[in-house]
């Protein structure tokens, strides 16, 4: 009987510890050279945060990365800051990434826009300029179809709180994405982001990877990892976890 009733206590130990052992912040592993202060996991769409925040003699801005499955293969993912006070989608200086030619493509780097989102209506198959300039606009597939969006964003003069927004859709129709999904998680992807947390002292001379278009940045607030990107690291839930499963062996 005793040992039934620990039996029921690890399982129920173990269903609360596995999904933050699964974080999306603990589990990206990014290209050499790809390094951030922090992370977030975001509260809607599977979607993760990592950056870096730098606030120097030039001002401050933010390296990033963002990471998303689309909604469908083919589809396309998006994260965008929104400086109009506003929380919603309208407003927001968005960074979109999707793999040419749709899941029948088999090309490997995703295309990287800039959109400044003026409307509910579907974007064009061309960038808009946004109200940020970016510097090292690129982008790749992680495991599992994941889509990983890089850039450094100039930010204006003492943005360290900003409302961020992100989104996922499931198509692409001649270069041009489809308007996403309207389901509650959708229309919940966004919230504040503290840019600070992610501090650091000074940027390196070649903040962001290959430049390709201009950006944006919102995001909710979660629950903030610190992790070197490209370095692997086991969460502290995790090694619970672990040694659950350890102590239910030893007395099953």
């Amino acid at each position: 009987m005793a040992s039934a009733t620990v039996h029921q206590l690890v399982v129920l130990l173990l269903a609360l510890a596995l999904p933050a052992a699964m974080s999306a912040c603990t589990s990206e592993v990014f290209p050499s050279g790809k390094t951030y202060v922090t992370c977030q996991d975001l509260l809607q769409l599977g979607a993760a945060l990592h950056w870096t925040y730098y606030d120097d003699a030039s001002g401050p801005s933010l390296s990033l990365a963002f990471v998303a499955v689309p909604a469908a293969p083919g589809g396309w993912v998006a994260w965008g800051i929104n400086p109009t006070g506003d929380n919603g989608m309208v407003g927001t200086q968005a960074l979109l990434a999707f793999v040419a030619g749709g899941a029948s493509s088999s090309a490997s780097t995703p295309t990287v826009r800039t959109y400044n989102i003026t409307s509910y209506y579907a974007v064009g198959a061309a960038s808009t300029p946004i109200a940020f300039p970016a510097d090292g606009l690129a982008a790749d597939v992680g495991s599992g179809g994941r889509i990983r969006l890089y850039a450094t964003l100039q930010l204006g003069k003492g943005m360290e709180v900003v409302n961020q927004v992100w989104q996922v859709g499931s198509s692409v129709t001649r270069g041009a994405p489809n308007v996403h999904a309207m389901a509650p998680e959708n229309l919940a992807a966004m919230g504040e982001l503290v840019l600070t947390v992610g501090a650091a002292a000074s940027p390196p001379a070649h903040a962001g990877g290959p430049s390709s278009d201009r950006s944006s940045s919102w995001p909710p607030s979660g629950r903030q990892i610190p992790r070197a990107a490209g370095t692997h690291r086991v969460s502290p839930t995790a090694h619970v976890v672990l040694a659950l499963l350890g102590f239910w062996a030893m007395v099953g």
